[in-house]
């Protein structure tokens, strides 16, 4: 890898499940970071950070155009994690969601015309239900949801208006433990329901997804900074071939570690259809590896379930 020409870092969403995992890999490898978030939930995952003199907290709105373009000021790149993340969150508030992922990647390619790189953050979630046997950054996008839908605009406004300067990520599911949590997430959401209670029902058992481990997706940011001359201007599918499985494996592969009830469900469905196989050959060709399994990932999720409780006071369970 090549030393970064990139200094000084805005990461948009730095205080979410992403860019907490993100900042101190920045910092560590001496970058100047300074996040750009509106504490939608919270920055206790950012504390740590702000006794070192290389971090810069701006609280501010991506809806805020004069605040995005005082954010972007003296910075030399932009990673844009700013978002609604998923389809049950983008379902629950449609307009928002669209004004922050559509409205505020404009509002952020507008501030940087081009004269800053952006590594945006989009999701394999653009590719929707199986289509081919195996999905590159060349098949056609067919998004289910809300969320995939934004990520696609969103795409499309900053290769047509940022001059060429960007490289937009498509990334597996994500999983492991944050300095923000997120139990939503397909991997993180198994293995807190077999740790706390014991049982799981699983719809389509079949459908394959694919993962990623959040501190990997921190890595592939810095690999985009220092690879960023032979990666500018393309789409990567982000992830691993190895950790394209089935939704009834990845349960399977919890069973083996935690004792839990798994029972498959013949009548119903979830919400989220994605059902494809990702390939990875492009970004891997360049030499990005991601380092930690999905099984790394289960027993340090297991380890962090004990510190983890999500209550219910309407439920005697």
């Amino acid at each position: 890898m090549s030393e970064s020409r990139f200094k000084k870092i805005l990461v948009t969403g730095g205080a979410g499940y992403v860019g907490t995992s993100l900042v101190p890999e920045l910092l560590k490898n001496g970058y100047k970071v300074r996040v750009f978030d509106n504490l939608r939930y919270g920055g206790d995952g950012l504390l740590h950070y702000f006794s070192d003199k290389n971090f810069e907290f701006v609280k501010g709105d991506i809806r805020d155009k004069k605040a995005v373009e005082k954010a972007v000021e003296g910075t030399d790149a932009v990673i844009h994690l700013a978002c609604i993340v998923g389809f049950p969150a983008c379902k629950k508030e449609p307009e928002l969601s669209r004004e922050i992922n559509v409205g505020g990647t404009k509002n952020l390619v507008e501030a940087t015309n081009g004269r800053a790189p952006i590594f945006f953050a989009s999701t394999g979630s653009t590719y929707g239900q199986l289509k081919e046997d195996l999905c590159t950054e060349n098949t056609p996008v067919n998004p289910l949801s809300d969320y995939g839908k934004h990520k696609v605009e969103a795409e499309e406004i900053i290769k047509n208006g940022n001059k060429g300067e960007y490289v937009i990520y498509r990334y597996a599911t994500a999983f492991g433990v944050s300095g923000r949590m997120r139990l939503d997430l397909l991997p993180n959401d198994f293995t807190y329901r077999a740790v706390k209670e014991k049982s799981l029902i699983l719809y389509e058992k079949t459908f394959l997804r694919t993962f990623i481990h959040v501190r990997d997706m921190a890595k592939s940011f810095l690999f985009a900074l220092e690879n960023y001359d032979k990666m500018k201007g393309e789409i990567y599918n982000v992830g691993d071939n190895s950790m394209n499985c089935s939704k009834e494996d990845l349960a399977k592969m919890i069973r083996e570690k935690v004792d839990y009830y798994l029972h498959f469900a013949d009548v119903g469905h979830d919400i989220d259809q994605r059902d494809y196989m990702v390939s990875y050959e492009k970004i891997s060709s360049l030499g990005f590896r991601t380092t930690i399994t999905l099984q790394e990932g289960i027993d340090e999720l297991i380890k962090a379930a004990e510190a983890l409780e999500v209550r219910n006071s309407y439920s005697n369970v």
